[in-house]
């Protein structure tokens, strides 16, 4: 697919070779097989024939560069057509462990196919010549694309960068394609490297396997090379562990199919879905009544096992504490038949903003279940909440009539506080108990009964004369 990249630097560069490199020409080879179309998310060129100060000179003359890296020498180009990275042919050489040491050569005399060959898999070590779309597949990337397989030239790739054991997975998820013997190989003999990846690669990696239609997939491949022993061994102690009457699969493989049930698209929700029975095996117990096992409690001990797992991962706090907070309440009661104060209270709980991501996990989770759905109570209890939700109720005390200046005044008023009153911990207590009420009673937020009834609280609990 034609980038108006492609054209700027065709012009600027009239005397040098500009190839195409990395994922974008690969998922070209891709929407050929398949014909969905795939634009470019990242460009990257490869420039042969030139030597870096005329090809700085050349690209500064047109947009803007900044060198990243004395020893990578990547520019950074930025254009009105696009930004992209550029840089001559390198050969790097690994000098330590994890990617961290090694050497690099760089320069117009290094071969196109010595830089292709640094790559993780063949079927990214493609090149395409934009002048005339001429393609440079030295090590037959082209064939793993469609054979639909992942390949490593040779074995000491993951060695080289244990990170690409985390690529390995999530693009055997992505696309459907799998690893060879020789790349699954190489992966157990390179897993204990895994803990020397970056949290923040790791959490990048995870986030691109869940974006899979099944991250199953690559989880497998994690589990079955060792990888994911390093990375997050607490979803590897629910292999084996029975569950009950309700459950086809042992815990490890129902989170798994509870997380392939989750919509994708969603990170929260999935790693929800994955995590909701994680603490089932720390707090497992046979059931009384002899079928199969109990779990008690094991939401709230998942709720806080989440946030150190997912602190590994260098994942936001506001997704850490939505997972924690979904594991949390995973497991709520969900009767149609409830009184509406007691659906409102629900609503509190959870938050509105939560309800759609809880109610997916609750599908999901019995969807992973492996059996059939028992009835249609899950559904008419969200229809009540629906019906809940449509009649605006408050839900929280910034949703009452009356504020917290209001209730400052009455305090001021009423002789309760001196004037110039600016507020403390009282204030907050009456509106909470305001709020309680009208939970009870929505009809009751309204601002002059309200204030009759804070004034009345105030008296009751704050007052000279109530003291």
């Amino acid at each position: 697919m034609r980038h108006p990249l492609d054209d700027v630097l065709i012009a600027t560069l009239p005397a040098a070779e500009v190839y195409a490199v990395g994922g974008r020409v690969r998922d070209e080879f891709r929407t050929t097989l398949d014909a969905v179309e795939r634009p470019p998310k990242d460009l990257d060129y490869v420039v042969t024939g030139i030597g870096q100060d005329a090809l700085l000179e050349a690209l500064r003359a047109v947009g803007r560069v900044d060198v990243v890296g004395a020893s990578f020498a990547v520019l950074k180009f930025r254009h009105p057509a696009g930004e992209a990275d550029i840089a001559l042919p390198r050969r790097e050489r690994s000098t330590g462990v994890g990617h961290r040491e090694f050497t690099i050569e760089s320069g117009p005399e290094i071969p196109l196919s010595d830089d292709l060959a640094r790559r993780d898999f063949r079927m990214n070590m493609i090149a395409r010549r934009l002048v005339d779309d001429a393609v440079v597949d030295p090590y037959g990337g082209i064939a793993d694309i469609q054979a639909g397989r992942i390949d490593v030239v040779t074995a000491a790739a993951f060695e080289e960068d244990p990170l690409r054991l985390l690529r390995a997975a999530q693009f055997a998820a992505r696309f459907g394609y799998e690893p060879t013997a020789r790349t699954r190989d190489a992966m157990r003999a390179a897993a204990p490297l895994v803990v020397t990846v970056s949290g923040e690669r790791i959490g990048e990696e995870v986030a691109k396997l869940f974006s899979a239609p099944k991250p199953s997939v690559g989880l497998e491949i994690l589990r079955e090379t060792g990888v994911l022993a390093g990375i997050w061994p607490e979803l590897l102690e629910g292999i084996e562990v029975d569950q009950n009457d309700w459950h086809a699969y042992d815990v490890y493989r129902h989170n798994l199919a509870t997380l392939d049930a989750a919509p994708a698209g969603d990170l929260t929700l999935r790693l929800a879905a994955l995590l909701h029975d994680v603490a089932k095996p720390r707090t497992v117990s046979p059931r009384a009544d002899g079928r199969g096992n109990a779990f008690h409690q094991h939401e709230h001990v998942g709720a806080e096992l989440i946030p150190p797992m997912l602190a590994r991962l260098r994942l936001p706090n506001e997704t850490v504490e939505t997972v924690a907070h979904l594991v949390r309440q995973h497991m709520y009661s969900a009767d149609p038949d409830a009184q509406d104060r007691t659906l409102r209270r629900f609503i509190r709980r959870i938050g509105p903003g939560n309800l759609d991501r809880l109610f997916a996990l609750r599908r999901a989770d019995i969807a992973g279940s492996g059996l059939p759905k028992r009835d249609d109570s899950n559904e008419r209890f969200e229809a009540r909440i629906d019906v809940v939700l449509a009649e605006r109720p408050a839900f929280s005390v910034a949703d009452l009539a009356l504020s917290g200046s209001d209730v400052i005044a009455i305090f001021e008023r009423t002789g309760a506080a001196e004037p110039g009153f600016r507020g403390d911990a009282r204030v907050g207590e009456v509106l909470r108990a305001l709020f309680e009420e009208v939970t009870d009673d929505p009809s009751r937020n309204e601002a002059g009964l309200l204030a009759e009834r804070a004034e009345r609280y105030v008296d009751e609990h704050f007052s000279v004369s109530g003291r």
